[in-house]
């Protein structure tokens, strides 16, 4: 029956139907090879804070990003064949309360990089970034068991949460060799004439098996020289509070850790020790390096898929010097609550207790008594007497 719609026939038609197919073949392919995505991704976290002391009140407040910080980003990949992809981050810190970036200034203040990824050969990433020292060390310490907010280290004093981040860097993360992993940072002060000025190293590794994780890192952030205070032109920059206000003219930061967990079941049990060293210089207002150890044990447990919590202890102990007869010692136990909605939703309740004693060099360079300042979330708020107290119940919500 002729069909008046359809002119081809035979041998014509034969070579449109294979001409078509192999089109359709090398699309299809061309798209398989330049597969790309870009994600939008975020954080919302807020909760009713009380503190027993804070520059000698009690006060009452909102406050956000104590479970998790509060933040949005895009992150994306384009696969360039051969095992290698092109990839790139951006994230920016905000203030759910005031609708303020967390940063002022900084639209992406906390990642903004990119770069190459090889399943053989690792990952090479150049901007502002993250310390293989905080994402391979961090991991296994009480910050992520316990939130930043009330379970970092008195004062967040060896950067395992995550206020450091270094500008101008280039990182090389390896890829998994049988539960190894390394990685390696520095940041490129860019100051003509002064390499070393104000540059920052950072090197970690991590090995996992079974339900053990062990890690080590070491993070240096040098200053510029410059200025009295760690220079804000440096491409590092670090928490500051009662802890270290006496020792931010130092020359250089210098911190290194080792830390581990064990998992069984729903238990996990770790222990961390940390070494920090701000050492003097020229422009430095103290004489001798200040030394502060950490000693830290955490425990958690997840009762069910939804209902979880944590408990911790840091024992934070500096050296005698710059006349210091009597160090500062101070003692922090933390504990954590967490109900699990869904995967995107928690509500939690972070509750801590921190006591100093001995003393410290205050900012004006005299000799001070040591003030209790929890986790990271009081840095700018030292309670006026020898203990502090804080209570946070809160609901994040992730997209």
């Amino acid at each position: 029956m002729k069909n008046s719609h359809f002119p081809y026939r035979g041998k014509a038609l034969k070579t449109l139907i294979v001409a078509g197919a192999s089109m359709g073949a090398m699309a299809g392919s061309i798209s398989a090879q330049a597969q790309s995505s870009v994600t939008l991704y975020g954080v919302l976290d807020d909760s009713i804070a009380y503190v027993n002391n804070q520059k000698g009140h009690s006060n009452v407040y909102l406050r956000q990003g104590n479970l998790y910080a509060s933040k949005f980003g895009f992150k994306g990949a384009e696969d360039l064949g051969g095992g290698t992809s092109a990839i790139f981050e951006l994230q920016a810190g905000f203030d759910p309360n005031n609708g303020t970036a967390s940063s002022a200034g900084l639209l992406f203040n906390r990642q903004a990089y990119l770069g190459l990824q090889n399943r053989t050969w690792g990952t090479l990433t150049m901007g502002r970034q993250y310390t293989p020292y905080f994402l391979l060390v961090g991991p296994l310490a009480s910050s992520t068991y316990l939130t930043g907010a009330t379970g970092a280290h008195p004062g967040d004093i060896d950067s395992l949460d995550t206020t450091v981040r270094i500008n101008n860097s280039l990182t090389w993360t390896s890829p998994n060799w049988q539960g190894l992993s390394a990685s390696a940072l520095y940041g490129l002060s860019g100051i003509p004439g002064s390499v070393g000025a104000g540059q920052t190293w950072s090197g970690a590794v991590r090995y996992a098996i079974g339900g053990v994780n062990l890690a080590a890192g070491y993070l240096r952030m040098n200053n510029t020289g410059r200025t009295v205070n760690f220079d804000p032109g440096a491409t590092g920059s670090f928490a500051t509070s009662a802890l270290n206000a006496g020792y931010l003219s130092a020359r250089a930061v210098q911190n290194a850790a080792v830390a581990g967990t064990w998992t069984t079941g729903g238990l996990t049990l770790g222990l961390t020790y940390t070494n920090v060293e701000y050492l003097s210089g020229g422009y430095s207002a103290f004489r001798d390096t200040a030394v502060f150890n950490t000693y830290a044990a955490l425990a958690a447990y997840r009762f069910t898929p939804a209902f979880d919590v944590a408990a911790g202890y840091a024992w934070t102990l500096a050296s005698k010097a710059n006349g210091v007869s009597s160090a500062a010692r101070y003692q922090q136990v933390s504990l954590k609550q967490a109900y699990h909605f869904s995967k995107r939703t928690t509500l939690y309740a972070l509750q801590a207790w921190q006591h100093a004693s001995g003393q410290t060099l205050g900012s004006n360079g005299a000799i001070v008594d040591a003030v209790p300042d929890v986790g990271d979330s009081q840095n700018s708020t030292p309670s006026s007497t020898r203990s502090q107290f804080v209570g946070m119940l809160g609901i994040a919500t992730v997209f």
